[in-house]
């Protein structure tokens, strides 16, 4: 592995910053940390930088445990949101700076960066200084200059989060393929799902100092652990259902609930594109009005009330739309055709939910 984290955690006086956290990051992955803001997720990337030490547990680069090693020792480049890069140098000296630092020769000096110029793209802008570059290219001077002395791991802490919407979509595939280029292990800081998803191979998602789950971007989004990762990953409808009869229960809505009490209380999720919908009021088990339709691009977002109140949002394309002939304020019937039951925020649905309901299922088809 070329990242262990094992039980580290991480104390500000009495504020728990990171709580007895931990995961691998394998050679060569690119992995994003996930999370509201102070969740933890850059208190994390510091520590495997050497800016703080732990508080509790360990920390491995390369199977070597660096709690006490100091950030020049590490071969560890950091990429600040600010980027940090030198006023009064060049694009070229930003890049070299390191590397004078580190001692390399003057000719070593001169071909690593050209290398890095023409591989970024910034080949005729060496001798520009950075006010005179866009936000985007003061971005690749700053991971370039990490990237200089050759590090054995990247940082990067909400990469582009200075930048607009359409430069920030332009570096997310530009990052993709360098990281297929050079191959270096990367961690990046996000609190954008969309960006999440899009970039990393696997999302560590953080909550209130708890690492709350980890996978890939399929799995945190179709299989989420719990209601808070199920809701921060995507659009999630949630319904709160009680059981009475065998039958947990909510407006029109209905589950079978076998094992669970009169009185009891689940919480079911489901996505929009669970969704079905059709203009035949025969079709499927419940009916609703389409009260508005959100326009998405490719994909519309509809937002069906029931005749009890329940607001369910659905989600289909825009050819799906039209050939069902669908508008605001028609009446339609629906089905839900899966849904998940969920566990509150740092609680899988684990062994104590199973125990006492040991027939409640954790998914269900067609309600």
């Amino acid at each position: 592995m070329s990242i262990e984290l094992r039980n580290v955690s991480k104390r500000f006086g009495a504020t728990v910053a990171v709580d007895r956290v931990s995961f691998t990051v394998r050679d060569g992955e690119l992995v994003a940390l996930l999370g509201p803001s102070g969740g933890g997720k850059t208190t994390v990337l510091r520590m495997i930088a050497g800016l703080e030490r732990p508080t509790e547990g360990d920390l491995f680069i390369r199977g070597q445990r660096v709690n006490d090693v100091p950030v020049q020792q590490r071969n560890i480049g950091f990429v600040f949101q600010s980027y940090a890069l030198f006023k009064n140098m060049t694009v070229f000296k930003n890049i070299a700076f390191g590397l004078r630092v580190k001692g390399w020769k003057r000719r070593d000096i001169r071909a690593r960066v050209e290398e890095l110029l023409a591989l970024f793209g910034l080949e005729d802008l060496g001798r520009r200084y950075p006010h005179q570059l866009s936000g985007g290219q003061r971005q690749r001077v700053a991971i370039a200059r990490a990237l200089a002395p050759k590090p054995r791991v990247l940082l990067l802490d909400e990469p582009f989060g200075a930048v607009d919407a359409k430069i920030r979509q332009e570096l997310r595939e530009w990052l993709v393929r360098l990281h297929r280029e050079l191959n270096v292990t990367t961690l990046f800081v996000t609190h954008d799902q969309e960006e999440a998803m899009e970039v990393a191979d696997r999302i560590v998602i953080f909550s209130r100092g708890r690492l709350e789950q980890i996978g890939t971007p399929r799995e945190v989004y179709e299989t989420p652990v719990n209601e808070f990762v199920a809701r921060f990953i995507g659009v999630l409808n949630v319904l709160e259902l009680e059981v009475w009869g065998g039958l947990a229960t909510v407006g029109e809505i209905q589950i079978p609930a076998p094992g669970l009490r009169d009185g009891d209380r689940i919480r079911i999720g489901f996505r929009p594109y669970a969704v079905a919908i059709s203009p035949d009021l025969t079709q499927y088990r419940y009916l609703a009005t389409l009260q508005r339709t959100y326009f998405l691009g490719v994909m519309l977002r509809l937002e069906l009330e029931t005749e009890a109140g329940l607001v369910i949002r659905a989600r289909m394309t825009k050819e799906e739309y039209a050939q069902l002939g669908l508008r605001d304020g028609l009446k339609v019937s629906f089905q839900i055709r899966n849904y998940r039951v969920l566990a509150t925020e740092g609680a899988p649905l684990g062994p104590e939910e199973k125990a006492a309901y040991p027939e409640l299922p954790s998914a269900g088809e067609n309600i």
